[in-house]
This record gives C-alpha cells, sequence and structure tokens, in this order.
C-alpha cells in the first residue's frame, strides 16, 4: 500500500470506468484507444497552416526559392497523420456492427484526397478572409500583420479546415480542430456553420456561430456576437431532438455589432446593421439598421443603406 491509497483509487476508477462503458453500450473487451487524439490534430493543424501560409506561418528558416520542397514534404506528412486519425473516427462509428476494415481504409483514403484537393480553395477563401480584415480594421498595420495576429483569422484558418472535414462526414474530427481554436481565441464556431468569403470577425472574443448557421459573403461581425439557436425541441421521452436547421441564416454585406445576440432560424436580409447589444429573434428585411434605443431597453429598426 502506497502513502496515498493509490491501489484503492485505482480499482475504485476501474469501476467507475466500468459502470460508464456498460451505460454506454460500449465495448468491455481489451483493445486499442479508437478516439482521434487532440494533441496530434492540433500539430496536423499546425503543419497545415504552414502549407497554407509558408512564408508566413511555416518554419522560420524557410525560403521562397525552397517553398514548394517543404510544402510536399509537410503535406504528405500531416495527410498520413490526418488519415491514421481519419481511421480512428470512422472505426469508432463502426464499433456497435460489424467492421469492414478494408471498406474502412479504402474511406479513408478517399476522403484525405477530397480533402486535399480542396486545399486551394480554402487557401483562396482565407485570402479573402485576410483582405476583409485589412480592409475593414483601421488599427491594421499590413495583410501580415493580420495573418499573424488576429484572432478571428486564426479562428476561420481552424474553421475553414474543419468545415472541410465535416462535409466529408468526419465530426469528431472537425469538432476538436474546431475547438482548439475556441481554446485559443475565445471565438466558438462549430465546424458545420457555412460562412462565405470576406469573412471578417473583429476582436473576437465570446463569438459563437452555431452549427446550421449560414453566413453569406462580407459579412463583418464583433466580439460577444452570437448567432444561435431559440429553442429545442424534445421528443416524447424529453431528450434534446438532433439536428434540424435551428441557426440563423446571415445574408451578404451584413454588419453585426458587439453583444448582439440573434437566435433560431430568422433572416438578416442582405446590408442590414445589426446594433450592439440587440436580441433578434425574427427576421430583419434587407438594408435595415437595427439599433438598441439609448433611454430603454429595446430594439428600434430604421431603414438604412447597405454599407
Amino acid at each position: 500500500m502506497t502513502a496515498f491509497g493509490v491501489e484503492d483509487v485505482v480499482q475504485a476508477l476501474q469501476a467507475v470506468r466500468q459502470r460508464w462503458r456498460e451505460g454506454q453500450h460500449r465495448s468491455l473487451d481489451q483493445g486499442e484507444r479508437e478516439l482521434p487524439d487532440r494533441e496530434a490534430l492540433a500539430d496536423i493543424v499546425g503543419t497545415l497552416k504552414g502549407v497554407l501560409f509558408p512564408m508566413r506561418l511555416g518554419p522560420p528558416n524557410l525560403r521562397q526559392e525552397t517553398e514548394n520542397f517543404y510544402i510536399g514534404h509537410a503535406l504528405d506528412a500531416s495527410l498520413h497523420a490526418l488519415l491514421a486519425q481519419a481511421r480512428l473516427e470512422f472505426h469508432h462509428k463502426a464499433r456497435h456492427g460489424p467492421r469492414d476494415h478494408d471498406a474502412i481504409e479504402a474511406r479513408a483514403l478517399a476522403v484525405m484526397r477530397d480533402f486535399a484537393a480542396q486545399l486551394p480553395e480554402i487557401r483562396s477563401q482565407l485570402d479573402t478572409d485576410v483582405l476583409a480584415a485589412w480592409q475593414g480594421d483601421p488599427a491594421a498595420g499590413s495583410v501580415d500583420e493580420v495573418l499573424l495576429c488576429y484572432p478571428g483569422i486564426q479562428a476561420m484558418i481552424h474553421h475553414r479546415l474543419a468545415h472541410a472535414l465535416y462535409r466529408l462526414e468526419l465530426p469528431l474530427l472537425a469538432r476538436v480542430i474546431a475547438e482548439l481554436a475556441h481554446a485559443q481565441t475565445g471565438i466558438d464556431i462549430h465546424p458545420g456553420a457555412q460562412i462565405g468569403g470576406s469573412f471578417f470577425i473583429d476582436h473576437g472574443t465570446g463569438v459563437v456561430i452555431g452549427e446550421t448557421s449560414v453566413i453569406g459573403e462580407r459579412v463583418r461581425i464583433y466580439q460577444a456576437v452570437t448567432l444561435g439557436a431559440k429553442r429545442f425541441p424534445r421528443d416524447a421521452n424529453g431528450h434534446l431532438e438532433k439536428g434540424g436547421a435551428r441557426h440563423p441564416i446571415v445574408e451578404d454585406d451584413v454588419v453585426i455589432y458587439a453583444g448582439a445576440t440573434i437566435l433560431g432560424r430568422v433572416t438578416i436580409g442582405r446590408g442590414a446593421v445589426i446594433g450592439g447589444n440587440v436580441w433578434i429573434t425574427q427576421d430583419v428585411p434587407a438594408g435595415v439598421r437595427v439599433m438598441q434605443a439609448e433611454s430603454r431597453n429595446e430594439a428600434v429598426a430604421t431603414p438604412g443603406v447597405s454599407p
């Protein structure tokens, strides 16, 4: 017996794990870990950032004349590492039934090829995000500063990678990548959210964008904005129902200022301006400005011109 009663704690923890696994209908057979690894995914995303922006987010001693050599090597290594994580997720999904290992391997390889093919378009989308931040923030000294320093851009790099994986039916890998950005930036974007180009999150802390949000082109939002769900339907047993479009649609050229909360499957029309600290649960027509009244706790809508 150790000074801390470790043996007793080990036995008690085993009993707790046993109850959990039985309650979750998990396999009680001895085996290897089946879940993706958060630290491995952090390393993969770090490498992919260098692949996408080699002279800014790649290794410090990289030279332009060796960019392609570095990108080829780093991309191949990161895709093999991501393939291993994809295998884990696909095996985890199949844990309750018979597993066709060959089919899982073929699927994982096909998904990685598809993901790799999307990287040039992801880079192009991110270029529009960087330019939107540079053009939309008078404090930005250069596009390089935006890329290196702005939390909104870091969050969008993660999101655009995660969204591609989400659409390729790897939602667990995607969610881990999204949560890595959330932990680093304070910006919480679900990987299922559809976000158009030239998207700018200014400051960013406390931003929440829900899974079924749809955001158009050239949208700008500020810190503490929430695009959330209004209600959570339950089934006959009182359990939350999964799925369904429950988050806002934000059309092109919308600006949403700090602290605004927009809930439910409402549409914010093109060119609308949503003022700070307003609470919205219904559609806002195109070009309308919704502002917080200065002397009373209510929002007022006035016709406006698209910014």
